[in-house]
């Protein structure tokens, strides 16, 4: 059976043509494309199928970042991070397609999950994991995405959130400071307004504000002309520039609490995966203790949480392969 998936996200969607049989595939062809340079999803499947002559795509699967809406109309969904709205019954009479799911994107990582092998995981904290316990996923990227797996007779079946949206907890008097900028600047807080691409710039211009260190030039610089995530990033693993570093470390202290947080709400005896685009790219300062020091600290629950087995994914299509193993299970 050959099935259509796709991962869309605010940065990038990534298309594939599979091949499945017995349970297993094989991609046929595969594509990435820039979301924000196109005005739809049917835009870029149309690039995509463009030329193809194989018309015997059976099952299509889209893990999309954004809230899955169920009506009598079928499903839709409003991406998060661009302006799109995608109707399921569009694209399948659109393109032809027998059967089509709209699924959350983290949805389609935790079906991704149950196919990875060790060389596509770091290990942050070996822990000890309970079989079949629910596990956790979390991942920040352009945005912040929470999932939660349950195990259902022989697979784990993810569970799309929108934790990332949640009123984000502060847990030192830094970050009391940083809650009360974020109802300044943002008015409201949310762990998604400090756990992403922008919510490490976020974290930046507060420091800045506070003046923790003084700006570089070269890193103003860099941030204006390109990413100004990605400048911060390299700015502390490549440069040591003390404002890009107290970010970095920022950024890792609360995403360790959040992910620790995620661990207790989902009873993740099972284990919790981090996912994301940032997460790979700092792996060295997610591995150095930091990470797992503001996980742990739970207090009555840090030995709870402590047994808990973190791991971060580092498959970045892990997406775009549940999205296949999905549209194998939905078609």
């Amino acid at each position: 059976m050959r099935v259509l998936a796709g991962d869309i996200g605010g940065t990038k969607t990534l298309l594939q043509i599979a091949e499945c049989r017995a349970g297993r595939c094989r991609a046929v062809r595969t594509q990435r494309f820039d979301s924000g340079s196109h005005d739809s999803l049917s835009s870029i499947i149309r690039e995509f199928l463009k030329g193809e002559k194989n018309k015997s795509l059976k099952a299509a699967c889209f893990g999309i970042a954004g809230p899955i809406r169920e009506t009598a109309k079928g499903q839709s969904v409003k991406v998060t991070n661009l302006p799109w709205e995608i109707h399921g019954r569009e694209l399948k009479r659109r393109f032809k397609l027998s059967r089509l799911a709209l699924i959350n994107d983290f949805q389609a990582i935790g079906y991704g999950i149950e196919a990875l092998g060790k060389r596509d995981l770091a290990v942050l904290h070996k822990g000890k994991a309970v079989k079949h316990g629910p596990r956790a996923v979390i991942g920040a990227g352009t945005g912040l995405g929470q999932g939660i797996l349950v195990w259902n007779r022989d697979h784990y079946v993810p569970i799309a959130t929108e934790g990332g949206h949640a009123n984000f907890a502060p847990t030192n008097d830094m970050q009391i400071e940083l809650m009360r900028y974020l109802l300044k600047t943002a008015g409201r807080t949310s762990w998604e307004l400090v756990l992403s691409g922008h919510g490490l710039v976020r974290l930046y211009g507060f420091l800045k504000e506070r003046g923790a260190a003084p700006e570089s030039a070269t890193v103003a610089q860099a941030m204006q002309t390109g990413d100004p995530a990605a400048a911060i990033t390299r700015a502390a693993l490549e440069q040591n520039d003390p404002l890009a570093n107290q970010t970095l470390d920022l950024f890792v202290d609360i995403y360790g609490a959040q992910a620790g947080n995620l661990a207790l709400t989902a009873g993740a005896t099972g284990g919790v995966y981090i996912a994301g685009g940032i997460a790979p790219k700092i792996i060295s300062r997610l591995s150095d203790g930091r990470f797992m020091q503001a996980f742990r600290n739970k207090g009555k629950m840090s030995p709870y949480v402590e047994a808990v087995p973190v791991q971060v994914v580092t498959r970045p299509e892990v997406g775009l392969v549940g999205a296949v193993m999905a549209a194998t299970r939905f078609g």
